[in-house]
């Protein structure tokens, strides 16, 4: 958007403006600017109509019902709000992978959207059904996929490359829109699983937006991915800016969310932001250092399809709750310690994957 409005003085416009490293810290600290202006506003308003606040699952930990009773929800609109808008000033607008993603990031967002109002309204934990929501997810990023092909040399654009292997590619032919869009629903639901405790989801979120953030620019960048062996997707370095303002967006809501949390971010954030990093990580063919990065994500989903599958098959139970993290509150550990190290090893899993880029 800064580049149409400056358009007509286009020869007057300093040339920092056109570095993506610049464009991408000013999107950082616009979308933590939109954040902290907003929000105090912003939770007064869903306070007021949201008088019960988000309902508590009434089989979780028994302190929740008594510390987490009253606190509002939807607090990812407001972060999709300064995700959204800083990335639209900071960005050229003309870059079809950044629209791919903001479009998925939007729709995702949107379901979350629907799901927590059936929450409130219902005034229980059950919103949409699974059925439907996956359905919904599934068939947007299929879209998404497909268009996202087209931004790839048709050489490799069904190829999956993997880390610590120079020449290890992987060609899924027809089946690689199914597995893109695993990729993306996949993403999206971790981050949602992962999304118990006040703070826990964000940081791990910020983290993997950094990461991306660097990955997109090595992977927009012909001498950098020349160099690391790594594809190289034309006009993907924008989508650093998009990361830039995800991690300004998500400081900007860690303010309000830490523990005590003063606003939740309900599933209107949390798919949202993991349907955003799964398309990121698919457009700069990383998938599978996707998973690296976001390993935490991982094992909070593999925990719920563990015990699940173990359930139905047995009838008892591995973990004494999923996700994990429930595990560990039944076990007695407090909050802020499961967050803490949730999130060193969410940092340590971060490094791992950025190692990918020159272990090969």
């Amino acid at each position: 958007m800064l580049f149409l409005l400056l358009g007509a003085f286009s020869d007057k416009v300093p040339n920092i403006f056109r570095y993506i490293t610049f464009r991408t810290m000013a999107a950082l600290v616009t979308a933590l600017l939109i954040s902290f202006i907003c929000a105090p506003a912003f939770i007064t308003f869903v306070r007021k109509r949201q008088k019960d606040g988000q309902p508590i699952r009434t089989d979780g930990p028994d302190r929740h019902i008594l510390e987490k009773k009253g606190t509002p929800t939807m607090g990812g609109g407001l972060l999709l709000v300064a995700l959204i808008l800083s990335t639209l000033i900071w960005t050229k607008l003309q870059n079809r992978a950044v629209w791919i993603v903001l479009g998925v990031t939007l729709f995702y967002g949107i379901i979350g959207f629907c799901d927590d109002f059936l929450k409130l309204t219902r005034h229980n934990t059950k919103g949409l059904r699974g059925t439907y929501k996956l359905l919904a997810q599934s068939v947007c990023a299929f879209v998404a996929v497909r268009y996202a092909q087209t931004l790839w040399p048709e050489m490799f654009s069904s190829h999956v490359t993997f880390p610590f292997f120079k020449n290890l590619v992987l060609d899924l032919s027809w089946l690689f829109p199914a597995f893109a869009v695993f990729v993306v629903v996949g993403a999206s639901n971790a981050v949602n699983l992962t999304d118990g405790l006040d703070g826990l989801a964000i940081v791990p979120t910020i983290i993997g937006g950094t990461c991306f953030g660097l990955i997109s620019y090595l992977v927009g960048h012909a001498k950098f991915s020349l160099y690391l062996q790594i594809p190289f997707v034309s006009g993907s370095g924008e989508l650093c800016i998009l990361c830039g303002a995800l991690v300004g967006a998500g400081l900007g809501f860690l303010w309000f969310n830490a523990p005590p949390a003063m606003i939740f971010m309900g599933d209107t954030g949390s798919l949202a932001l993991g349907g955003a990093l799964g398309m990121i990580g698919v457009i700069t063919k990383h998938e599978v250092v996707l998973a690296i990065v976001g390993g935490l994500f991982v094992i909070e989903a593999v925990s719920v399809i563990i015990q699940v599958a173990h359930f139905k098959a047995t009838g008892k139970r591995i973990f004494l709750m999923a996700p994990i993290h429930h595990h560990f509150e039944k076990r007695g550990w407090k909050e802020q310690t499961i967050v803490v190290r949730f999130w060193i090893i969410s940092a340590m899993f971060a490094l791992a994957g950025l190692s990918t880029l020159k272990l090969r």
